[in-house]
């Protein structure tokens, strides 16, 4: 699915000549408004007299309702009450009186982003349909944060593509569209405040994910899942089960033999009779770490680079594995941990919640985490704001990194550049960060641990639009049903000592599935640990990560220092941390092989 919307406008109908699209819909005016290529399925259209509303994806409403409603509103703003009580992942666009609103998922699973033609914003679903109207160029800088590690750029950062003059809506923001063009972005959507207990949280989060598998379950149509033998996809997978639909599922064994996965899966898919289970060997090529982006598969993330890339092999073998046994989507459990597992700023929250239990709790981590007493009462402590920490993390991106068993409460993960990365690109990101740190005062939520669970599960709706932009030809969708923003609202509007309730693994999700998820699944108390996947890979492809050291696209960009980067892929290291700055440089450099023209010769520009 693909879209551009215009304003009610002449200007923005004079932009629609530019623009590729198989379907059309029109303003009440006549002007051109929303152009691209979707299935019909996916789309809802409401009219009202001149007011007109369009649902874009999965979801689930009454439309004669929908239409009484709509006839009934004097403003845009008037939709934010449907929009908060819709169930599924979908874009919202309507138009009345001269104006438009447009709006993704708060996850940014279905984003917005912007440009601005002759004076005219124009907004898309993605940056593919922008680029064709604009010359946006690469912002270098942008590209620099996301050699960040762990994870590439922080939020609000992270929302950015590394093309100049193309922009994303913010987090929780709707787009409102002017008669003459302009374009502001507008605050709607925030967390509710966190009342709920165990039990009234978990009512409501399993009446959130039966709403959102029903959006997703269609009769007669086939879904494919992750059976990893994780609590979390495990969960989706007996909960699609409940829901009517024609499952087959995937399971990838893993490499290291103390990771129990393949024990759970087998049991998860024993008791899921009606389904059909596949298991994939762990040493497939497609399964261990790779490249990336490859020539073969030019400008399929036009938006930028993932650190997901080097996984894009396994991507699309279970892709074209699922299409061919019917599937036209395929669910995963990304948001899992988030909601119900925990975040490590929950050890400062807790205590301030929930004072006496809470210290217990953080006693207990402190132990078990090894966290030096001293060193856990300073972070304990630490009242720094989102932008002081923002900042502070920022003044250290050069250090070496932190000791494993440092504990670290902040409203930012303790971020590092790679060793490799010279003077300049650590100087230009930590102007990137600082500059956000000034700009964005604000954090998701007043609540640390709030606002890591959104902060991580934006970045996780990040993967699985990329994952839908690679697949766009595919024939079969990704899709998460715990990034729905009423799944987000339940799980997270449930105190965080509810959330963690002594003693259990992902308490909340257990109390919610139990019935449906039999209570052996639930008994599973840890998480398979995947680094073996990533040692192997760079192993095997060890000479074509020494390609991308060979006249490197980064290093001509002034980035890397290409003999240490170099150094790094012959010798990475013997712990998992040590990888990631391989993974985040790899997908940078790969992505820019594939999606940049090289310069016939060097311009000597630098970032």
């Amino acid at each position: 699915m693909e879209f551009t919307v215009l304003p009610d406008c002449a200007s923005g109908a004079a932009t629609a000549a530019g623009l590729r699209a198989t379907r059309r819909i029109d303003h009440a005016s006549g002007r051109p408004w929303i152009l691209g290529d979707w299935p019909r399925s996916e789309v809802t259209l409401i009219e009202a007299g001149p007011r007109r509303l369009v649902l874009m994806g999965h979801t689930a409403l009454d439309e004669a309702a929908t239409a009484v409603a709509l006839g009934r509103m004097t403003s845009l703003h008037d939709v934010d009450a449907l929009a908060a009580r819709l169930p599924g992942t979908f874009h919202l666009i309507t138009s009345m009186h001269g104006g438009t609103r447009v709006q993704g998922s708060v996850t940014g699973v279905r984003q917005i982003f912007t440009v601005v033609v002759d004076g005219v914003t124009v907004a898309a679903s993605g940056v593919e349909p922008l680029l064709r109207l604009t010359d946006a160029g690469l912002d270098e800088t942008v590209l620099a944060t996301r050699l960040l590690t762990p994870g590439g750029a922080p939020w609000p950062l992270a929302q950015r593509p590394v093309r100049r003059g193309i922009d994303p809506l913010p987090t929780g923001h709707w787009l409102r569209l002017d008669a003459d063009g302009r374009a502001r972005s507008v605050p709607w959507w925030r967390l509710p405040e966190a009342t709920l207990s165990h039990r009234e949280g978990a009512a409501a989060v399993r009446s959130a994910l039966s709403e959102a598998l029903a959006t997703r379950v269609r009769p007669g149509t086939t879904i494919s899942a992750d059976l990893s033998g994780g609590l979390d996809s495990t969960s989706l997978c007996f909960l699609a089960g409940a829901a009517g639909a024609d499952l087959v599922t995937y399971h990838v064994a893993p490499l290291d033999s103390a990771n129990e996965d393949t024990v759970w899966a087998r049991k998860a898919a024993a008791l899921l009779p009606a389904a059909r289970h596949h298991t994939l060997p762990a040493d497939r090529a497609e399964n261990l770490f790779d490249v990336g982006y490859t020539t073969g598969h030019a400008n399929e993330a036009p938006e930028g680079p993932s650190t997901w890339a080097s996984g894009l092999a396994h991507i699309r073998d279970l892709a074209k594995r699922a299409a061919a046994d019917g599937a036209s989507l395929h669910i995963t459990g990304f948001g899992g941990d988030e909601l119900f597992g925990r975040m490590p700023a929950c050890a400062w929250s807790l205590p301030r919640a929930r004072p006496v239990h809470g210290l217990r709790l953080l006693n207990r981590y402190r132990l078990a985490n090894r966290w030096p007493a001293g060193a856990t009462v300073r972070a304990l402590v630490d009242r720094s704001t989102f932008a002081e920490n923002l900042a502070a993390v920022a003044a250290r991106i050069d250090a070496p990194p932190p000791p494993l068993h440092e504990p670290d409460f902040g409203w930012v993960s303790a971020l590092r550049m790679p060793a490799w990365a010279t003077p300049d690109t650590v100087a230009a990101v930590r102007q990137q960060l600082t500059e956000a740190a000034e700009r964005t005062r604000d954090p998701l939520d007043a609540d640390r641990t709030r606002h890591q669970a959104l902060a991580s599960l934006v970045f996780e709706g990040s993967m699985i639009r990329h994952i839908n932009t690679v697949l766009a030809d595919a024939g079969i969708r990704w899709d998460a049903p715990f990034l729905d923003d009423r799944v987000i609202v339940a799980a997270l509007a449930t105190r965080v000592d509810q959330r963690l309730a002594s003693g259990r693994f992902k308490p909340l999700l257990t109390t919610a599935v139990r019935g449906v998820v039999p209570d052996d699944i639930l008994a599973r108390r840890d998480k398979g640990e995947f680094s073996a996947e990533t040692f192997r890979g760079i192993e095997r492809n060890r000479s074509r990560l020494l390609e991308l050291c060979d006249d490197s696209r980064l290093a001509r960009l002034g980035l890397i220092d290409p003999s240490a980067f170099r150094a790094a892929v012959l010798n990475p290291g013997p712990m998992s941390h040590h990888l990631q700055p391989i993974t985040t440089t790899v997908a940078c450099e790969s992505w820019l092989r594939s999606h940049v023209q090289p310069r016939t010769q060097d311009t000597g520009e630098r970032i």
